[in-house]
């Protein structure tokens, strides 16, 4: 059987009246890329922050690598990397010197940190900056940078918040490709995000929203299983009568816009799109079959929150 490395049990953590992790359960096992998917205040970083032994929680109880972490926090994070938010880079020195500094704090010297120091500016892609000043980078690479002090001790596991927020597409697709290549190196990655093209990258997926962890699996499981229903792009003019006269429809279960069209999910088996572009005559519709998408998916997941 796969190693757990995580295990989370009714994790929950109060700030005063305020819930912002709700009974939490999952397990994480090795090298697996596990997404934390959730908008901003859904309790993603207030989970990690508790796996890192960095807030203790209200109730329940969890485990890194069959550590307690309320117990055994000093024993998990030399285990563990994390990557914050706001990860602290010193902007005056370059980016040997930051990792350097780094490294030397988790105890490593000589040899063995200028090894490992150019190990893992080789891994982050760094190669070439060695001599820029982090304060000179722009996001992307600073990302690389704050990822490389992250693995600078050779973590097992690794926790990213929202490592990509800020970056431009292109180097959201290259800080992936290192993900990748680290947990297919054994490494284990927790990994929070909003954006819903980065969730497809992951092995499984927890969908977070106002602390209740709505549902974990696949990608490709949650869009078969959750959307009950099928997925139609319309392109109809003008877009947002449309929309108005499209909600209103029997058997709509959600519609929005997406870019320059329509995005709609009807219960399975209502309309044809012969039958839809009948009821949308008045707009002139073009409509296609769609993807059921991760966006679809959190919005039935999300509509259920009210009545949790």
């Amino acid at each position: 059987m796969p190693e757990i490395v995580i295990s989370a049990q009714a994790l929950t953590k109060k700030f005063g009246a305020f819930t912002a992790v709700k009974a939490v359960s999952f397990e994480v096992t090795r090298g697996e890329i596990l997404g934390y998917l959730g908008p901003n205040g859904s309790g993603k970083t207030t989970t990690m922050r508790m796996l890192l032994g960095l807030l203790r929680p209200t109730s329940g109880h969890a485990s890194v690598f069959s550590f307690d972490i309320d117990r055994d926090s000093e024993r998990i994070r030399p285990l563990v990397g994390y990557m914050s938010q706001k990860f602290a880079l010193y902007e005056e020195l370059n980016v040997r010197e930051n990792l350097e500094f780094y490294g030397g704090v988790y105890g490593l010297t000589n040899s063995a940190l200028r090894r490992r120091v150019g190990t893992v500016i080789e891994q982050v892609g760094l190669s070439g900056h060695e001599q820029s000043r982090a304060g000179q980078l722009s996001g992307g690479w600073r990302q690389r940078l704050a990822l490389g002090i992250a693995l600078i001790h050779q973590p097992q596991l690794l926790f990213l918040d929202e490592p990509t927020s800020g970056v431009d597409p292109e180097a959201r697709r290259e800080f992936w490709d290192v993900i990748y290549a680290l947990a297919e190196q054994g490494t284990t990655i927790f990994v929070s995000t909003h954006y819903m093209d980065e969730a497809e990258y992951c092995g499984r997926l927890a969908i977070m929203n106002q602390g209740h962890l709505l549902a974990l699996d696949t990608p490709s499981n949650l869009k078969h299983n959750v959307v009950q229903g099928n997925a139609w792009d319309i392109v109809a003019e003008p877009l947002m009568p449309a929309l108005a006269a499209l909600e209103k429809l029997p058997g709509v279960q959600q519609a929005g816009l997406l870019g320059d069209h329509l995005h709609a999910i009807t219960a399975r088996g209502t309309y044809s799109s012969e039958a839809l572009a009948s009821a949308l005559q008045n707009f002139s519709p073009h409509i296609l079959p769609a993807e059921i998408t991760l966006e679809d998916v959190f919005m039935v997941l999300a509509s259920k929150v009210a009545v949790i």
